[in-house]
């Protein structure tokens, strides 16, 4: 896939009749320019482990990927560090003959499996998490309905996105996404559900920065963690209330 080379300066401006915002730029040109060994790192043995389970709906989860996410995942060297791992499908439930309700209605499953496709088609970090920031940006703004248009933003092609939604296979990936998610112990909760090397940081998830930093075993400490520390307190205290998040409703729990 071609990436997408930005038409404006870093300062933000409108392109394809869209507002860029200057964060977005950044981000798309970090990811269009730096190596797979600086993203990823050399010792793919020390990397730490981050899986974020989130619904494409849900305001925390969007608040989570475009605020906290994506400026503190790509700024000084943490993301090489981590192994990053994304699943949309969070509080859905399968019903008979593998039907999925989406806690926010079928716009909600609509939007995983688009989400869901992109990461398939395009497994690299750097070519898929600019169109789902794109898209959770437009949630963030309640302007979801027009997600399409996230593929003029970025120059892409929308044909592979559209024939994986429409023929099964979003469907498909959706339902790899339901075992997966279920099968998480402890099960989680509410989203966005993130999990540091497989302990979850429950309420705790804004501040993974800290426990990313913890969990690295490598020598080379990215410039993110030189001011990092966890405090127990607060994971005992986030376990107990649960604010910024979309919790599971009793069907989805079953």
């Amino acid at each position: 896939m071609a990436r997408p080379e930005p038409a404006v300066s870093v300062s933000g401006s409108r392109r394809h009749g869209f507002i860029v915002p200057s964060m977005f730029l950044s981000l798309i040109l970090f990811l269009s320019s730096t190596s797979i060994s600086t993203v990823y790192g050399n010792n793919t043995d020390s990397k730490v482990g981050m899986a974020i389970y989130y619904e494409t709906l849900c305001p925390y989860s969007s608040d989570f990927i475009v605020n906290g996410l994506n400026p503190q995942l790509f700024t000084n060297g943490l993301i090489s560090i981590v192994n990053l791992k994304l699943l949309p499908y969070g509080n859905a439930h399968v019903g008979p003959n593998a039907t999925i309700t989406c806690q926010h209605g079928p716009s909600e499953c609509l939007l995983n499996a688009v989400e869901a496709c992109a990461i398939d088609i395009w497994p690299d970090l750097r070519d898929h998490f600019p169109l789902i920031y794109c898209i959770e940006e437009l949630v963030q703004e309640r302007n979801y309905t027009q997600w399409k248009s996230c593929f003029n933003q970025l120059g892409l092609d929308a044909t592979a996105i559209s024939e994986c939604y429409t023929n099964g296979r979003g469907k498909k990936l959706e339902l790899g996404y339901a075992a997966e998610t279920n099968a998480l112990q402890p099960p989680h909760q509410y989203v966005p559900w993130v999990v540091v090397n497989g302990e979850p940081l429950y309420d705790d998830y804004e501040d993974f920065v800290s426990y990313v930093c913890k969990a690295y075993s490598g020598t080379s400490l990215p410039e993110a963690c030189s001011n990092t520390t966890v405090n127990p307190a607060s994971l005992m205290m986030s376990m107990k209330k649960a604010s910024r998040v979309c919790r599971r409703t009793a069907t989805a729990a079953t």
